[in-house]
C-alpha cells in the first residue's frame, strides 16, 4: 500500500505574487480622481512592468522558501513511505498466518486485523495532515511575498514617477508588447535581493 503525498508544485504557488503586483499603482492618484498628467505622455509614461518568472527564480527570499517548501515535502514523503513499508510488511505477515492457519484463536486474528485497519487509517490522516501543515507553510511564504513586494513598490514606484506597475510571466502576459525601458525587473530584483540580504 504504497502511497506518496499529493503536494502542489511550490514554485507555481508561489507565482499567486502575480496578482498583486498590478495594484502597486499609486493609491493616492485613485483617491483623487486618478487625474492623468497629459505632460507625461510626451516622454516616457508613468508605467512600467515586473516580470514574474524573473522575479521568483532570481530573488533569494522566494528561492529559500522554495528550497525550504522542497524539503518539507521531501521529509514527510520520507516519513510517509517508511510507515507505509511498515504496514505492507505486517499485512503480508497477517496474510502469511491466515494462509498456514497460525494464530491461536479466531480472536488473535480478529485483534490482529483490527491493529491493521487502525493503522492504515492512522497512516491515512498522517499523510493529510502533512499536507494541510505544508499548503500552510506555503500560503505564508506567499503572503510574505506579495507583502515584501508590495512595500517595495509603494515606495519603489512614486520615487521614479510611476502611477502604474504591470507583471508579466509566461502563465498570465499582461504585457503584449512594451518599449525598451519600461522593464523595471532587474532593478526591483537587485534592490529586493540587497534589502534581504541585509535582514538576513
Amino acid at each position: 500500500m504504497t502511497r506518496t503525498l499529493s503536494f502542489a508544485k511550490t514554485t507555481v504557488a508561489l507565482a499567486a505574487v502575480a496578482l498583486m503586483l498590478t495594484q502597486c499603482a499609486n493609491k493616492k492618484n485613485n483617491q483623487d480622481g486618478a487625474q492623468f498628467d497629459s505632460s507625461l505622455t510626451k516622454g516616457k509614461l508613468p508605467i512600467a512592468y515586473v516580470n514574474v518568472d524573473t522575479l521568483l527564480a532570481n530573488y533569494q527570499f522566494a528561492k529559500d522558501a522554495n528550497e525550504e517548501l522542497v524539503k518539507g515535502q521531501e521529509d514527510s514523503r520520507l516519513k510517509i513511505n517508511s510507515r507505509a513499508k511498515q504496514l505492507q510488511e505486517d499485512m503480508a505477515t497477517f496474510e502469511s498466518k491466515m494462509k498456514n492457519n497460525a494464530f491461536l484463536s479466531r480472536e488473535r486474528a480478529e485483534q490482529e486485523n483490527n491493529r491493521l485497519v487502525a493503522q492504515q487509517k492512522e497512516l491515512q490522516e498522517l499523510n493529510q495532515q502533512l499536507s494541510n501543515a505544508l499548503l500552510t507553510k506555503q500560503q505564508k511564504f506567499n503572503e510574505q511575498l506579495r507583502d515584501t513586494v508590495n512595500k517595495f513598490l509603494k515606495g519603489y514606484a512614486p520615487a521614479h514617477h510611476y502611477q502604474v506597475v504591470l507583471s508579466t510571466n509566461a502563465m498570465n502576459d499582461n504585457v503584449l508588447y512594451a518599449a525598451d525601458g519600461y522593464d523595471i525587473t532587474k532593478e526591483v530584483l537587485q534592490q529586493l535581493n540587497t534589502r534581504y540580504t541585509k535582514k538576513k
